[in-house]
């Protein structure tokens, strides 16, 4: 089948407006599918959709939606209702970077409403109409974050490796129901996000473009995939050759460079 025909006809994709958000739209808009986009931002959304329903004559919808609301998934659950939905992406992530102890309880627990809660309930009230039809995908945004500690983002680090984890058991659980899932753990990324956020030091980043492209290339293969050559070298190496203690220092060390203050 092509990616139409097993991930189709609509596609939703939560958290996007910008940045990777947006870069999955077009991709994906560019592949076929039509969109239901979700983001809290109301005027970038619209903007984007115009955007790609000239470009590709495909349909679109917008949701504006906070996804660290309980109430979201009851809103993609009517959606589902209303249309067949054959992909899932979650890219939507909250994020503040400093010292754990800095943080309010209310910035930490956020971070985990929007990047644990919002994928669970996503996931869920998605994949059930999926499996009940035997076709489908779900794609969660991890991060190289994920892979080991990372200080000054602690928190969020600890969500993307929820999102690794619950993305990988998935992927075991849905197969046999024909809904394919996949974590993409990305490292740096030139996006609007990433560049507000004003880092001091310099790190190799990719593009939205071809990170989201490899990540919808691999959908149907294993159960997580690390965009980037050089992303996955330092994957592997962290993985398979550095103690953890080495390997949580040398992403703390590599955070204060970008943000000193």
């Amino acid at each position: 089948m092509s990616f139409k025909e097993k991930y189709g006809p609509w596609a939703l994709v939560a958290g996007a407006s910008v940045g990777l958000g947006a870069a999955f739209a077009t991709e994906l808009a560019a592949r076929g599918l039509n969109l239901i986009l979700l983001a809290r931002g109301t005027d970038a959304l619209e903007a984007l959709a115009e955007r790609l329903r000239k470009a590709f004559s495909v349909e679109v919808r917008t949701v504006t939606a906070d996804l660290g609301d309980v109430r979201a998934a009851a809103r993609c659950a009517e959606l589902a209702q209303e249309h067949e939905i054959g992909l899932l992406v979650y890219n939507a992530a909250y994020s503040k970077i400093g010292r754990f102890l800095d943080g309010t309880l209310e910035e930490h627990l956020r971070t985990v409403d929007v990047n644990c809660r919002g994928p669970v309930s996503l996931a869920l009230a998605l994949g059930k109409p999926m499996a009940a039809r035997k076709q489908g995908g779900i794609l969660l945004m991890s991060s190289l974050a994920g892979g080991q500690g990372t200080p000054l983002v602690a928190t969020y680090g600890a969500t993307k490796a929820f999102n690794l984890v619950l993305a990988e058991s998935l992927w075991h659980e849905l197969r046999e129901h024909g809904v394919d899932v996949l974590a993409c753990r990305a490292g740096a990324t030139r996006t609007p996000a990433f560049e507000a956020s004003q880092p001091q030091g310099k790190t190799p980043m990719m593009d939205p473009e071809p990170v989201v492209r490899q990540a919808l290339d691999a959908l149907g293969g294993g159960p997580s995939m690390v965009p980037g050559a050089l992303n996955r070298f330092v994957a592997f190496v962290f993985a398979r050759f550095l103690p953890r203690r080495v390997a949580v220092s040398i992403m703390g060390n590599a955070t204060r460079r970008l943000y000193p203050q």
